[in-house]
């Protein structure tokens, strides 16, 4: 089965319903071993891709990823990234916000870690926290600092969607490439999850009571994320909404986005001009005289 991007991609003023998103499809390989076939195709491009991206030396990319508890997020990242060169990508996740970080604009600590030309840059979590987490847990905006003004009502998330869209924007103006992921999950499979990290030792390091706490939100959870998507997906830093019930199919579904993004900038090695080809013979003909010495 081809994998088509664009079915999963949420496109500018939509009104975004979750329930109207599958959490799991008809899978896009036949086996195990299919599986592994077309992951590690994939792997190979990508790295092929990243080399080119580097010697470019004109876009920077940046892959956001956002998702409820045991979506699968580090396992897409760790299957997906596992053949790019760590030169030339960096992961940050981002956690709750520390000290320093509170006596700063919601943008500051994430705007510190955007890649540079040529690289890649992944967000485990991200500045989307700030109207995902705070929405459905607005007691948490007290913590920032805010003055009464700046937190009231409806108008605090309008006005942080309005800053999210004008720095994508802003971004993409100085060519910084940004795609976004949610990794959709249903509330059964995230119960099963959380079961297996009960029930196998090495895993049990992943599990707290706060996850099991967050269930009680899931509804309030899946409307901010349909109102941050409504509001945020556009042309230039478009979402894309994965199924993630098979993990394996949601590896497979990022890996094929991320290559067609990569492809669309049509990525060139620098040219060796007339002058550098002379250089660069002489040089040779001097290092070949080293070796008949």
């Amino acid at each position: 089965m081809k994998i088509n991007s664009d079915n999963f991609r949420v496109h500018e003023n939509v009104l975004v319903e979750l329930d109207q998103w599958p959490t799991c499809m008809a899978p896009v390989y036949k086996s195990k071993g299919q599986y592994h076939a077309i992951l590690t195709d994939h792997i190979r491009q990508l790295s092929a891709l990243q080399s080119a991206l580097y010697a470019d030396n004109r876009y920077a990319v940046l892959f956001i990823f956002q998702a409820m508890d045991a979506a699968g997020k580090d396992g897409v990242i760790k299957h997906v990234m596992s053949g790019v060169n760590p030169q030339g990508c960096q992961v940050f996740s981002f956690k709750h916000p520390n000290v320093v970080e509170l006596q700063h604009d919601f943008l500051w600590r994430t705007t510190r870690d955007l890649p540079q030309r040529g690289q890649i840059g992944i967000f485990n979590r991200s500045y989307y926290e700030e109207v995902l987490i705070l929405r459905v847990h607005p007691e948490i905006l007290h913590s920032e600092g805010l003055s009464h003004e700046a937190r009231a009502g409806e108008a605090v998330w309008r006005g942080r969607y309005r800053s999210i869209n004008d720095l994508e924007s802003h971004l993409h103006r100085n060519d910084t490439r940004i795609v976004k992921f949610f990794l959709h999950l249903s509330k059964e499979e995230q119960r099963k999850r959380f079961l297996a990290r009960i029930d196998e030792p090495d895993k049990n390091w992943k599990f707290s009571t706060a996850d099991v706490e967050e269930r009680k939100f899931w509804a309030q959870y899946m409307t901010a994320y349909e109102q941050c998507f409504s509001a945020t997906s556009t042309r230039y830093a478009p979402w894309y909404v994965v199924p993630a019930d098979d993990k394996e199919n949601a590896r497979l579904i990022v890996s094929q986005i991320i290559l067609d993004t990569l492809d669309r900038l049509n990525l060139q090695y620098p040219e060796t001009t007339a002058e550098r080809r002379k250089e660069l013979s002489e040089i040779r003909a001097r290092l070949a005289r080293d070796e008949a010495r």
